[in-house]
């Protein structure tokens, strides 16, 4: 593949190891002037013959994989296909891109969920305009527990419920792209929960000469964000270059008492020297506190609609546990990577990410307790708490956060054999992680409202023997081994690629729960095996025409949730949350077979997608006879799906106007009856529409850029989702616009391309249910399969954020 893809640009060769859709991506959003490019000093002397590329979708997640920023590219910067939204692929599979300069032109300090709303079967919602208080994500159907995120070749998702949180994980402007997955994860992608595709994150390298960048900006509900990042550019003569950036963002909440505010730090090194070496290391570190916002049933809802909201005043004579201040969400991450290649022969090539990952937080909560009668387990006992005790108090509130600490290190090592026309890979992931969860119960200031320690620290319940009470009290420590195996092999002057690969996965996982007289034990035990087969085949008819093809298995184990009981305890009854520990493996096999068209003007992309789910995993509330009600996890059996995905842009055509459209049409279908109620009855689900999952959505974007004024316009609509297995409740479909207008002034001296603009999200303001956070088997009460009365259950939704107006300015020196 040629290194220019337009004949007024002068080039020189990428050396490396590089995939062939990052000539696009990596061009940066410096400003459109001359068309030249240059390569630096420090790489002139990486002059050896390149290594042979070949289109991959099994190994080529670490960053290092990429085609490295050797080149300095002026103009063109305004060309890129529907605006950012498209680059050129080559992966014989579903795969879509934001890049840097569509992410640049949003508002400031969007979550990366926010990002990629436009991609086709990408379904976001966001709690908050900012983003800063986290948001929902599916795609395909399929949520985000099952779907992989990664930042940097590392693994983003929670090691034990997989849940992701988008707004602790990288600040927008340090992202060079965001590649979408929608299908599968790549084979050496460290992950244990993608069955349903895959988002990865690449940040930008570091600058070669010495200068930063300065972004603020200010909108409604008072958010507020400055933004700045210096790049040290070459050291010396050495071949070592970095940037370190922090970013600040608060808003106040817009449906409640309270606010948001984060601080985050990035930085990112690397060396690079001879032919295709490079060292890398990247560290993320977030601290946020913000208020919760609370979920809402469809009752509550329709009811009070955006006003189910925390309470503002607090009473000292009548202490009440829905006060804001006692629904707090005080996290601290810290991420590490170093994802590194080095040519070892002309042949071989060792890539090396390992990474660590630390958490430490937890979201608040507030219960009154009885000092008179505490349970431990099926023990009746009294508790004390700093000066109160039975004696003198009854009934008390006390806060009560769901604390996770998490200790994460992992490496994932990849040995490639180039001989020619063939590619051979073996690959080694490996992780140990150690996870504790505790729920203690803590004193709160009466006079104020405040917890006296937002981690639940402090002064705590003791019960009468001797023992902390606690709402769960779980250590799980997991240990993965995953091998796999990739040979890829190109044919017809790289016209036919075949692709074939392995991965077996070792993952075993040790529990123990401290609280007493649990279902399962105090200590648990559980081990999963499982080989994933794949394949692949790309045929180019011509330059600009290409078919693909593949077939993937995927799985995921159990949450660690599901190993434990825990909660409130009933003595008859048991905890409120009841383990599910022997729950096999959630295994799905997808299918997908697409045509591309990547001409000089227009690039398309419309594929055809299967799958099978086996064992699908689900969160459940069951309603019991007498009123009472406890969670689980539970297999929720087979399904099935079968849709098209479509994506269109165009670089400028009339006007430097730049269009993307895209969509997807899903029918998927649940191909068992689900358990529901106490009594093991079912009800009828068998061949009704899944739930979370609308049958189908587009969305447009359109860009205006003639190098200084810039604007766009942007709409989402997105069908019906179903909130229950027997598809008796569903939150409507809606749409939603967006619209983004600047204007980069000339450079002024030292300052380099000052800019102003303006951003509206959701100009409409449309008050809607955004997301299904918790599906239940049915919402109506039911006969169910063997003739039971079964109560309705409770599904849960998320209120999407409101409109959101944004005006910043950044200039780079």
């Amino acid at each position: 593949m040629p290194s220019c893809f337009r004949k007024s640009i002068v080039c020189t060769t990428l050396v490396g190891i590089a995939i062939p859709y990052a000539w696009e991506a990596n061009i940066p959003t410096a400003k459109a002037e001359t068309s030249t490019v240059k390569a630096s000093q420090h790489t002139k002397a990486a002059s050896k013959k390149p290594t042979v590329t070949l289109p991959s979708m099994m190994g080529a997640t670490a960053p290092t994989d990429q085609a490295a920023e050797k080149l300095e590219v002026h103009g063109g910067r305004h060309r890129a296909v529907g605006g950012g939204l498209m680059i050129k692929e080559d992966a014989p599979k579903s795969r879509s891109t934001v890049t840097a300069e569509y992410i640049a032109k949003q508002a400031a300090g969007l979550n990366p969920m926010q990002l990629i709303e436009s991609l086709p079967g990408v379904n976001t919602t966001s709690t908050d305009p900012m983003g800063l208080s986290g948001g929902h994500m599916s795609m395909r159907g399929l949520t985000e527990n099952q779907i992989g995120f990664e930042l940097e070749g590392f693994p983003i998702n929670d090691i034990g419920n997989y849940a992701v949180y988008p707004q602790e994980i990288v600040d927008p402007e340090n992202l060079r792209t965001i590649n979408v997955e929608q299908g599968s994860a790549d084979l050496d992608s460290p992950h244990l929960n993608a069955t349903g595709g895959a988002v990865n994150m690449y940040l930008r390298n570091p600058k070669d000469k010495l200068g930063g960048e300065i972004v603020g900006s200010y909108g409604n509900y008072n958010a507020r964000r400055i933004f700045g990042r210096l790049d040290t550019g070459y050291v010396g003569n050495t071949n070592v270059k970095g940037f370190v950036s922090f970013s600040d963002a608060t808003e106040h909440s817009w449906r409640g008492p309270g606010g948001q505010n984060k601080m985050h730090g990035e930085t990112k090194w690397m060396s690079e020297w001879g032919q295709g070496n490079i060292v890398s290391f990247s560290l993320v570190g977030n601290q946020s506190t913000g208020v919760l916002f609370p979920t809402t049933y469809m009752d509550t809802w329709q009811q009070q609609g955006i006003h189910n909201a925390y309470e503002s005043k607090w009473d000292p004579k009548n202490p009440s546990k829905n006060y804001y201040q006692l629904h707090r969400n005080p996290f601290t991450n810290i991420y590490a990577s170093a994802p590194s290649t080095f040519t070892l022969t002309d042949h071989l090539t060792l890539t090396e990410t390992p990474y660590f990952w630390y958490g430490n937080g937890n979201g608040g909560g507030a219960y009154n307790e009885s000092l008179t009668s505490q349970q431990y387990g099926n023990e009746t006992l009294t508790g004390s708490i700093g000066p109160y005790n039975a004696s003198n108090t009854s009934s008390l509130l006390l806060y009560n956060p769901s604390n996770t600490q998490t200790y994460r290190p992992g490496s994932v090592t990849k040995l490639t054999l180039h001989t020619g026309i063939n590619r051979l890979t073996v690959g080694y992931w490996f992780e140990y992680s150690k996870q504790l969860q505790t729920g203690p119960f803590s004193l709160v200031d009466n006079e104020t409202g405040k917890p006296e320690d937002l981690l639940g620290g402090g002064q705590n319940l003791i019960l009468s023997n001797g023992v902390t009470a606690q709402y769960r009290d779980t250590l799980t420590q997991t240990r993965i081994h995953t091998m796999f195996i990739v040979d890829s092999i190109s044919l017809l002057n790289n016209r036919l690629n075949l692709e074939a690969g392995l991965k077996y996965a070792v993952v075993n996982r040790q529990g123990h729960n401290f609280l007493p007289d649990t279902s399962t034990g105090p200590y648990i035990n559980g081990s999963w095996q499982q080989p994933l087969p794949a394949a692949s085949i790309r045929y180019k008819i011509n330059d600009e025409n290409q078919l693909f093809a593949s077939s993937t298995t995927n799985f995921r184990i159990p949450m660690n949730t599901s190993l434990y009981d825990s909660g409130t305890f009933t003595p008859g009854v048991g905890y409120s949350t009841r383990a599910n520990a022997n729950m096999k493996p959630e295994i799905s096999i997808s299918e997908e077979f697409g045509w591309r068209y990547q001409g000089p003007t227009v690039m398309s992309s419309v594929s055809y997608f299967h799958y099978n789910f086996t064992n699908r995993l689900y969160q459940q509330t069951v309603v019991m006879p007498n009123g009472n009600y406890y969670s689980r996890s539970f297999n929720g059996g087979n399904s099935h799906a079968d849709g098209v995905d479509f994506e269109i842009g165009t670089r400028p055509i009339l006007y430097h106007i730049r269009p993307y459209f895209s969509a997807e049409y899903i029918n998927a279908r649940t191909d068992s009856n689900v358990a529901a109620g106490s009594g093991g009855d079912f009800v009828f689900s068998k061949g009704k529409f899944a739930p979370q999952t609308p049958k189908y959505q587009f969305a447009l974007n359109l860009d205006y850029d003639d190098g200084h004024l810039f604007g766009g316009y942007s709409l989402k609509y997105v069908a019906k989702q179903y909130s229950t297995f027997v598809n008796d409740q569903h939150i409507p479909g809606y749409l939603t616009m967006n619209i983004n207008v600047g204007y980069r002034f000339p450079d002024m001296g030292a300052f380099k391309s000052p800019t102003l603009k303006l951003n509206l999200r959701n100009i409409t303001d449309r008050h809607y249910l955004g997301y299904v956070n918790g599906t239940a088997a049915n919402a109506l009460a039911t006969t169910g399969m063997y003739g039971t009365s079964i109560k309705g259950g409770s599904s849960t939704f998320s209120i999407a954020a409101p409109f959101m107006v944004m005006g910043g300015a950044s200039v780079d020196f």
